[in-house]
């Protein structure tokens, strides 16, 4: 399981011109299924991103959760982040969890992301998303989580 981290200023998610989700500050997570990932393999990823330390302290460093800052979350599905680039011109999605798993899935993250976190907002599974955001650093980092 991949989520792509960006602190951000604000984001949001439009879909066919209208706006499903979008947040202040915070942090704009893209998510990336493979094959192997379940709820155990959830969980890891949603302790780790939500006590990740993106956000600077006082001082200016980097010492602080979402969570210590309130601030929100926009989970968004993206497929691509399970593509195999190294061979070729053209990107393999042979490891990314088909898409009913991959939704079924993404729904229960997002379910129980909520449950832990107060402000959460999200994309449409599937859906031809425009994701606008305002990079906060920029600051941007690549969690990767497994079995």
């Amino acid at each position: 399981m991949k989520a792509l981290l960006q602190r951000v200023t604000e984001a949001a998610v439009h879909v066919d011109g209208d706006c499903v989700g979008a947040i202040g500050p915070g942090l704009l997570v893209l998510l990336g299924l493979d094959k192997g990932d379940d709820l155990a393999v959830a969980d890891k990823l949603l302790d780790k991103l939500l006590a990740y330390r993106v956000f600077g302290d006082e001082h200016g460093r980097m010492n602080l959760s979402v969570t210590d800052t309130g601030g929100g979350v926009l989970l968004v599905s993206q497929f691509t982040l399970s593509a195999d680039t190294r061979k070729g011109l053209r990107p393999s999605f042979s490891r990314a969890l088909p898409p009913a798993e991959a939704e079924a899935l993404y729904q229960q993250i997002l379910s129980r992301l909520q449950d832990r976190h107060p402000t959460v907002a999200a994309g449409s599974f599937g859906a031809d998303m425009q994701v606008s955001l305002v990079n906060d650093g920029p600051v941007t980092f690549l969690l990767e989580v497994g079995g």
